[in-house]
């Protein structure tokens, strides 16, 4: 602990002794140290409440304090008025800590953060006006230079930087900041585009006339408090005298310890008319006040949508109102403003044109943030966007492409940009120098009262000034009556005192009526002064018995309040800015403002998922390396890619085959080098559940079937509309699995389908899909295939009947397969019983076994992908449909060491129906993230014995991992000049 002796603190002298065995903190404090506490460290208490009120408020805030503190606070006061020498307190560190941090937060909130209900002014506000005023600078005077204003007020009134002062004057002349604005400003103070002002030494201001008319007239009619500046050589003004509530006028906003405050802007001629109403009816409801005040109303303009919160902003003093800036849409040929000379939007092109933003939006960062999301891909449709603002308002034009949906772009702008926003209420002011949370009527109530005391004491005032003036021109008319004999006792006295004393005495005047007319000129004396002296006399009684009644009679002060209101909103009212819209605000679905785009969906091993566009893979010849799909973490792999529509419905399958749905548009986009998203952020799922199978849908038809395979060869069919409870994002059980089973493809089919499914000895077995007989979700398969000694499943590939019959909807409209799932995990050893192979890798066309040429087949083909990278399409015309669980046809030789990756149906249509084979395109994913995409019609037909081409250049220890076809797009480019490796660099010599 310290002991400080602060007896010659104000002297300079700071004596501070180490004493580790005492157990509190001594603190001297002079009479002359309060003093300067109460003037430095309470400012606002000392303006609000008087000079020594600070005890006083000090006290009152420890009397909710616990007893300890309450008392120890109790104990320092007193100490305060004790002789210097006795001026000792003993404390512990820890109350003095919070008692001076209270002190702390109340000049904080007193003294700068927060408005007084009154006048709705902060005290820098009220100082600024002040001086303006005290400086002369009248609306109807000459512009005086800023930095003239906040010299005076710094040096007289508020002791802080002039930063925070010329900000503040410049905040008070801003029209798109104070819906009233109270000081003129001549010279930049400003923009929209967030433009800072210039600096105080080249801008000019003056007030407004609303400010001296509002707020500053009655200042010299004892109609408020003044007390003493900071350094007691000046006085100021505790408040103003606002003839009406600016509070609501021009809002306000604050931060202070614990407590901030945010008000938003009022309609005066809507304020005058609610005051009129409260007037007339004290009980009036917020309700009814509504109809005269129904919403803020900003400088900015635009829309406020109004959801129910208003009444309970309004009720409660607290919400959030929603704003929308004003758009409208401009075909072409038509004109965003009649008389405007400027062009229409381009010729066929349609275009959104914003008129006004929400209040307090920076206009240039909304048109930079709308570049950045048409540059990033996140706003689609958008051609160009412009800022065509000038001095007659306004003009913020957004260019559509052709053929887009104006709606859908202007529903994107309203959710992504600032072109909607909302404002927080938090109608926080002081009310007797404490912090109130207000409503409407609450607000203006307490300045209702407050503006009757003004107009009370204004008349108190004018009353005294005409009584006293009253007097003097009586004692006029009674020496004028005998005019003779005064002069004579004048001219009989001595001097000035004895001729005032003579008057007293022999004419029964007053003194100061005595000396009022030893004041008078000797043309007063005339008959003609007497006339209008008796004139004047009986317009002050007249005026004097008004006054009286007026203070007298509540109802006068309320008649003489409405008539200054409505002189004050014709003068200076003017309409609503903000228009307002009813109901319930129009929601749009994430899926109504995404694009129906194709993507990619890449998954790794180490769950990391990711959504990124096709064009990023531009098409290469037959043989490459390919480019890099993901940067890959350590010991980590891409597991699948999956080609989807945005709007798709994807189901996640989990090992232990619980099934899970999020739409497409809802996973993380990324771009062709990120790493992906954690699948534990996507879906409630725990790390150690493995996604070992994904399926886009696009819709759930009563028709279709999921039909399901794990990785010991159990198959099931269940109904696909089971799976379209919206319990799914939570998780459903999708198959009952045997102990050490794991659900690894899964497929949509119809009842006339057919499965093919593969080992990776390269066997395939083609049955009818009738003989899996459908089943609930929480069910077992039956067998499939019987597999070779050392094989496993690597896939299977679903194919449509003959005869014409209901099918599912497949999630990819241009897939010519109705749906496909790849094999999962490494390679295994071959299995296969097959003669071996030369492993010659000279050629393209290395590894042909009995059936070397190409052969001419009509489709639809089986697309077979082994580990190595070889690869041929098959027809699907050499795949006899057998019984369930045989051991199936041989579709594919293997190289030693070579193993069926992947098979997939191409060549085919939704219906069933041939599709060429050039519509698509190949992409082939490898272990080490390298991702190839290859023209179908490069892949030769061959027939079965066959080991096909090499489709893509593996390294060492590299295989494939999945293959996925696509449509082919116009968009792309056909070739590609560089090819990029795994580790993200472009590799010239590998191009081909």
């Amino acid at each position: 602990m310290l002991s400080v002796d602060m007896h010659g603190l104000l002297g300079g002298r700071l004596i501070v002794k180490n004493s580790f065995a005492a157990t509190h903190t001594h603190l001297a404090l002079t009479s002359a140290l309060r003093r300067e506490l109460a003037q430095r460290a309470r400012p606002g208490l000392q303006a609000l409440q008087g000079p020594a009120a600070w005890q006083h408020a000090w006290r009152r805030r420890f009397s909710t304090a616990p007893a300890h503190q309450a008392q120890a606070s109790r104990k320092s006061v007193e100490v305060l008025e004790q002789p210097a020498a006795a001026q000792i307190i003993d404390t512990s560190l820890v109350t003095e800590a919070q008692q001076s941090y209270l002190a702390y937060a109340m000049s904080v909130i007193v003294g700068r953060a927060l408005p007084d209900v009154r006048d709705g002014l902060k005290p820098v506000h009220r100082r600024i006006l002040y001086a303006m005023h005290d400086l002369g600078l009248a609306h109807n005077k000459p512009f005086r230079k800023c930095a003239r204003v906040v010299g005076e007020v710094l040096g007289k009134y508020h002791p802080h930087g002039d930063t925070a002062v010329y900000d503040s004057l410049v905040r008070m002349a801003q029209p798109f900041t104070l819906r009233t604005p109270l000081v003129s400003g001549h010279g930049n103070f400003g923009s929209l585009d967030d433009d800072p002002p210039a600096a105080m030494r080249y801008t000019e201001c003056r007030l407004q006339g609303l400010a001296s008319a509002m707020l500053l007239a009655d200042l010299g009619s004892d109609t408020v408090d003044w007390a003493p500046n900071f350094d007691a050589s000046q006085e100021e003004p505790v408040v103003l005298p606002a003839a009406l509530p600016n509070l609501l006028l021009n809002g306000s906003a604050g931060i202070a310890v614990a407590i901030a405050t945010k008000i938003p802007p009022h309609n005066m001629l809507e304020v005058v008319a609610a005051l009129k109403a409260l007037m007339q009816n004290p009980a009036i409801s917020t309700v009814e006040l509504m109809k005269h005040i129904p919403a803020p109303d900003f400088p900015t303009g635009g829309r406020i949508i109004d959801t129910g919160t208003l009444r309970a902003i309004y009720e409660e003093g607290r919400g959030s109102i929603t704003v929308r800036g004003r758009a409208f849409v401009e075909e072409e040929g038509s004109s965003a403003k009649k008389g405007s000379k400027k062009p229409a939007a381009t010729s066929g092109k349609a275009s959104i044109v914003i008129t006004d933003m929400p209040y307090q939006t920076n206009k240039a960062g909304f048109v930079e943030n709308v570049a950045r999301m048409v540059n990033a891909g996140t706003l689609a449709g958008v051609a160009d966007v412009r800022d065509e603002s000038d001095r007659d308002g306004m003009r913020v034009v957004v260019e559509l492409k052709r053929n887009v949906n104006a709606q859908v772009v202007l529903a994107n702008l309203h959710k992504h940009t600032g072109l909607q926003a909302s404002f927080p209420c938090n109608m926080v002011a002081l009310v007797d120098g404490t912090p109130q949370l207000l409503g409407l009527k609450d607000a203006l109530s307490h300045w209702l009262t407050f503006r009757c005391s003004v107009v009370e004491r204004r008349a108190q005032h004018d009353l005294r000034r005409n009584q006293k003036r009253l007097h003097l021109v009586q004692g006029y008319l009674s020496a004028l009556k005998t005019l003779d004999e005064v002069v004579a006792t004048i001219r009989a006295a001595s001097d000035g005192a004895e001729a005032g004393a003579q008057l007293q005495s022999s004419f029964g005047l007053s003194e100061e009526q005595a000396e009022g007319v030893l004041n008078l000129s000797l043309r007063r004396l005339t008959s003609l002064e007497a006339q209008r002296l008796e004139q004047e006399r009986d317009e002050l009684s007249a005026r004097i018995a008004d006054l009286e009644d007026l203070l007298q009679k509540r109802d006068r002060v309320l008649d003489v309040i409405d008539t200054e209101i409505t002189a004050l909103a014709k003068a200076h009212g003017n309409p609503r800015r903000t228009a307002i819209t009813r109901g319930e605000e129009v929601v749009v679905s994430e899926e109504e403002l995404t694009p129906n785009k194709p993507s990619l969906v890449v998954i790794s091993k180490r769950g990391y998922i990711k959504r990124m566009a096709p064009e990023l893979f531009s098409l290469q010849r037959r043989g490459g390396r390919g480019k890099a799909g993901a940067r890959l973490r350590d010991n980590d792999s891409i597991e699948e890619v999956m080609h989807v529509m945005d709007h798709d419905h994807i189901l996640f399958f989990t090992s232990d085959g619980i099934v899970r749905s999020r739409r497409a548009f809802q996973l993380p986009q990324g771009s062709r080098t990120s790493g992906g998203t954690p699948i534990t952020q996507v879906l409630p799922i725990q790390k150690m559940d493995a996604i070992t199978a994904m399926l886009p849908v696009r819709d759930f038809p009563e028709t279709s079937f999921l039909l399901m395979l794990t990785e010991g060869g159990s198959i099931k069919r269940t109904p696909l509309s089971l799976f379209k409870d919206p319990s799914l994002k939570g998780g459903l059980i999708a198959i009952k699995l045997k102990g050490g089973d794991r659900l690894a493809w899964v497929g949509i089919c119809t009842h006339n389908s057919s499965v093919l499914v593969a080992s990776t000895a390269g066997t395939m077995l083609h049955f009818p899909i009738g003989q899996v007989t459908p089943t609930g979700r929480a069910t077992s398969g039956v067998r499939s295939m019987k597999l070779d000694k050392g094989a496993r499943l690597v896939g299977m590939s679903i194919l449509p009947g003959s005869e014409d019959g209901p099918s599912s909807t497949p999630a990819d409209p241009d897939s010519r397969v109705l749906d496909v799932i790849e094999g999962k995990g490494d390679s295994a050893e071959d299995g296969s019983e097959d003669e071996d192979a030369s492993d010659d890798e000279s050629g393209e066309e290395m590894g042909v076994a009995e059936e070397a040429v190409p052969i001419e087949a009509q489709g639809p083909w089986l697309l077979l992908v082994t580990s190595k990278g070889q690869g041929k399409r098959v027809p699907v015309s050499g795949f006899r449909q057998q019984r369930r669980a045989g051991r199936g046809k041989r579709g594919i030789a293997l190289n030693c060491g070579d193993t069926l990756a992947a098979v997939h149906m191409v060549g085919c249509g939704p219906d069933g129906c041939e599709s060429p084979a050039g519509d698509e395109n190949l992409m082939i994913v490898t272990s080490n993230g390298l991702i190839s995409r290859t023209k179908m019609l490069d892949v030769k037909v061959y027939g079965l014995q066959a080991k096909g081409l090499r489709l893509l250049k593996l390294g060492e220890g590299d295989v494939v991992q999945s293959v996925t076809p696509l449509k082919a797009s116009a968009e792309v480019p056909l070739g590609s000049a560089a090819i990029l490796s795994s580790s993200g660099s472009y590799d010239e010599d590998d191009a081909e």
